[in-house]
């Protein structure tokens, strides 16, 4: 199959990496800079050349804030038979645009990354697939990710968003949290460090990607549900209330089994 990837970010780049393996592809990204360590994949260097390129499929990896504009800027130049992917993080905007676009599609959310995820073993690791996306692209993708060992999960536009808020902003804030306390002054114990260490990964993200996740239309409720716990856990401390706290504690402990 002939692929081309926009954007050679962090996942771009290592799409066009996996896929180049058994299909021949090729990348597009406006910053030349980022093409150097990309051995075995062709190089478009205008829009135009795309459509020289005839891709069969066209993942889409910029940030979220230019996924459309940039399946817009390239839909010109490609074939009615070519299927477009996104792997945004969240899908806000993106069912509405695949409904009023001539394309067929295929929508993933890969929850794994660079920054955490050990690119080179991922059966630990998990990704979403749309249950909207068309049957063709769904299944190349299934047997991409069945052959890397990636747990496949399935979801609805409408349930995936919801979801991340939990996936995603709970963990996000709460290490923000303790960043946002975290002084030079400190004396690191092993859980401190520990928890600097989750916060420097995830600070060291794309402040975009970081933004995408935290805006999410239920990232709110999720954040409000950490300032409540931190409130009644304040008020049991305050209060020196060890029945209390043993009750919380139980109710943590039951929380992760």
């Amino acid at each position: 199959m002939r692929i081309a990837v926009l954007g050679t970010g962090k996942m771009g780049s290592w799409f066009a990496r996996t896929v180049s393996a058994d299909n021949e592809t090729a990348v597009y990204d406006t910053n030349p800079a980022k093409w150097h360590n990309l051995e075995g994949v062709g190089v478009l260097t205008e829009l135009e050349h795309i459509g020289q390129f005839n891709p069969e499929l066209l993942i889409n990896a910029v940030s979220l804030q230019h996924t459309t504009t940039g399946f817009e800027q390239v839909a010109q130049y490609l074939s009615p038979d070519c299927i477009l992917c996104d792997i945004t993080s969240i899908k806000a905007g993106m069912e509405e645009y695949y409904r009023t676009s001539p394309f067929r599609f295929v929508s993933l959310h890969p929850m794994f990354g660079p920054t955490f995820a050990d690119m080179a073993y991922l059966s630990e690791e998990a990704v979403i697939i749309m249950n909207e996306s068309d049957r063709e692209g769904a299944q190349f993708f299934t047997r991409l990710f069945e052959a890397l060992g990636v747990r496949i999960f399935w979801s609805d536009f409408a349930k995936h968003d919801e979801m991340m808020a939990y996936s995603l902003t709970l963990p996000f804030v709460s290490s923000m949290a303790f960043a946002a306390c975290v002084n030079g002054k400190a004396v690191p114990g092993t859980t401190f460090a520990r928890h600097r260490s989750v916060a420097r990964g995830l600070l060291s993200e794309d402040d975009q990607l970081l933004a995408e996740i935290l805006f999410n239309c239920y990232s709110v409720a999720q954040v409000e549900q950490i300032t409540a716990r931190l409130e009644h856990l304040k008020h049991i401390i305050k209060g020196r209330d060890y029945e209390e706290l043993e009750k919380f504690l139980n109710r943590l402990r039951d929380n992760l089994p």
